[in-house]
């Protein structure tokens, strides 16, 4: 909204300022971005690693105009680093490039965006995790890049000698053949929904995978249950979904501070039903 203090919170929603119209918002790691009708993108926010990606790394308490002049149709905040698709079906990625989490085939930091490399077209979405991104073409196919320490990549690599430094700088084909109707990424994981309703996840588990063990994955694990799934997203050490019902929500993994929602602070390595109807 313009202030520039780091202290200067809002306890009441706020406007942001610069009379923009806008269709989108997504709220990252101490920053914010938005794409507008117009299919302009804005950030505003924490800008260390040019994750704002206006060519500098200076911050923004307003919204700034994203360098490239593309046009947007979709934007993910991510941790330290952007990702979005532009009309034309391509991805770029800025801002933090350790582990090669921008998919441009290097491990530098980028401030402007930057084309994700590959030989991937046709991209419909894409997602940004803790140190990787993952994202999903329109003929439903997944494909992740950036750290694999966990296997949240998805191609069914195991873990080196120096787990450290398993990563890709470009996109690698999550495995299984199976069809996505969107893929979404949490801390260390990864989790889909494919185009017959079943819910997928792979990387780092300790129950937030959902299909009822602790181990870790490198490659997609059916979500238990036999739930039909309308959407998953996962977060930092669980994951939510909703079913095609559209009237319950479920949450999985690590249950601190109640995240899980269900009334409890019990971990669960299988979905439990969130109170509420949705």
């Amino acid at each position: 909204d313009g202030t520039s203090s780091p202290y200067d919170f809002r306890t009441t929603p706020t406007l942001v300022i610069g009379g923009h119209t806008w269709a989108s918002i997504e709220a990252g790691n101490r920053k914010t971005c938005g794409v507008t009708t117009a299919g302009d993108l804005y950030c505003w926010g924490s800008n260390a690693k040019g994750q704002l990606g206006h060519g500098t790394t200076t911050g923004k308490s307003v919204p700034t105009l994203v360098s490239g002049g593309y046009t947007w149709a979709s934007i993910d905040a991510g941790r330290e680093h952007t990702c979005g698709v532009t009309t034309a079906g391509e991805a770029y990625c800025w801002g933090l490039n350790d582990k090669g989490r921008l998919g441009d085939g290097t491990t530098t930091d980028r401030n402007v965006p930057v084309l994700v490399t590959g030989g991937v077209t046709n991209w419909a979405s894409v997602s940004g995790g803790n140190s990787h991104t993952c994202g999903m073409t329109t003929f439903g196919e997944g494909y992740c890049w950036g750290s694999n320490r966990y296997g949240q990549l998805g191609d069914g690599t195991t873990l080196g000698s120096v787990p450290l430094d398993e990563q890709s700088s470009v996109p690698v084909l999550v495995i299984g053949g199976l069809i996505w109707a969107s893929v979404r990424v949490g801390d260390w994981h990864s989790c889909g929904v494919t185009t017959v309703d079943e819910a997928y996840c792979w990387g780092a588990n300790g129950g937030r995978l959902g299909g009822g063990t602790l181990e870790n994955s490198s490659v997609p694990t059916l979500v238990s249950g036999g739930l039909t799934w309308a959407s998953v997203d996962g977060a930092v050490g669980h994951t939510c979904g909703v079913t095609t019902a559209g009237e319950e929500a479920y949450c999985w993994g690590s249950n601190a501070n109640g995240r899980l929602g269900d009334g409890t602070t019990t971990n669960s390595s299988v979905p439990v039903k969130v109170g509420g109807n949705w």
